[in-house]
């Protein structure tokens, strides 16, 4: 401590005064003679009092200028690193003042300078984390006009399967494809957070997952994989998957980061292409015994031996089967 370090630096101080003299004083009187002893001790005895008083005037005089030395260099020096504590700590804009002798004057304005400076450089930052925040603000909000208006549903998921991201389409198709009694309206389906394991089964997922990255391996430039599954409620969907990379991926190093889900409810198309199918199915069955009732009607026609009665009788046939 600052207190025991003067008090270390007095005794020092009266050692100095004192110690050369008495020493001198010391080695005088053994290296004298009994006489020379004895003249030198009355020579000397009766100035010690005034030796001692300017002594000591002299001691409190160093320790007075030892003092002023501390207050201005280690105490100064320690009201100074306080202040940085608290220019670093709690205000930033806190300033040390400049005081005491030119040196530590110097070394304060020194502070202040770095302060100023250490201040324009987080105010730069802060500016520019202000200014990343809006161009990311604006990039999601033109992401989330982009996404509203697609037709598909859109669900952007992270490698967890943790839901990122999702446009009000895939929200309005979970809502109408859920037929849990629990869930209101299904819209809980879905969330920021929740994962889309909940909707979809978890090797479906991996399956299309693998497929894109040995896409990607094989240098495909738009990997993509499909699967179609079908929900609790009787429902068709056709999900497909693309890969999102990473950013700061190393050159030909095969890095995703997540993946998006564009989902289409296919359950009409195909129950209409069943219907069309089941259509053409039966139209294809009657046609064959009218088709075939033609050809062997035409055919018997080309026998020329045949009746006027016979041949009348083949002619309805065909009209016949032609309106049929």
């Amino acid at each position: 401590k600052a207190k025991v370090r003067f008090i270390l630096a007095a005794c020092v101080l009266g050692l100095l005064m004192v110690g050369p003299f008495g020493l001198t004083a010391l080695l005088l009187f053994l290296d004298s003679k009994d006489a020379e002893r004895e003249a030198f001790a009355q020579f000397l005895l009766p100035r010690l009092p005034l030796g001692g008083f300017m002594t000591l005037i002299g001691f409190i005089g160093g320790v007075i200028l030892l003092r002023s030395l501390f207050q201005q260099y280690v105490h100064g020096l320690s009201r100074m690193a306080e202040t940085l504590r608290l220019m670093l700590g709690a205000n930033r804009n806190f300033r040390v003042t400049a005081e005491g002798p030119p040196e530590v004057c110097d070394l304060a304005r020194a502070a202040n300078d770095l302060a100023k400076q250490r201040n324009e450089l987080l105010d730069d930052v802060e500016a520019q984390i202000r200014q990343a925040k809006a161009t990311v603000e604006e990039e999601k909000n033109r992401l989330a006009a982009l996404m509203s208006e697609l037709a598909l549903g859109v669900v952007v998921c992270n490698l967890d399967g943790r839901i990122l991201l999702y446009n009000s389409r895939a929200r309005t198709q979970f809502r109408a494809l859920s037929s849990a009694p629990s869930v209101s309206g299904g819209a809980e389906l879905i969330g920021l957070g929740r994962s889309i394991y909940t909707v979809f089964d978890r090797a479906l997922i991996a399956h299309a997952l693998e497929s894109v990255q040995q896409r990607l391996q094989r240098g495909a430039a738009h990997p993509s994989a499909q699967f179609v599954t079908g929900t609790r409620a009787g429902q068709l969907l056709r999900v497909q998957m693309a890969p999102v990379r990473e950013i700061d991926a190393a050159p030909g190093e095969v890095s995703l980061n997540g993946f998006v889900l564009m989902l289409e409810n296919i359950t009409r198309d195909f129950a209409d292409e069943s219907e069309r199918d089941t259509l053409l199915h039966g139209l294809t069955e009657g046609s064959r015994a009218s088709l075939g009732n033609l050809q062997a009607a035409v055919e018997l026609l080309d026998d020329e031996g045949i009746d006027a009665a016979t041949r009348e009788r083949f002619h309805g046939v065909i009209r016949d089967e032609v309106r049929a």
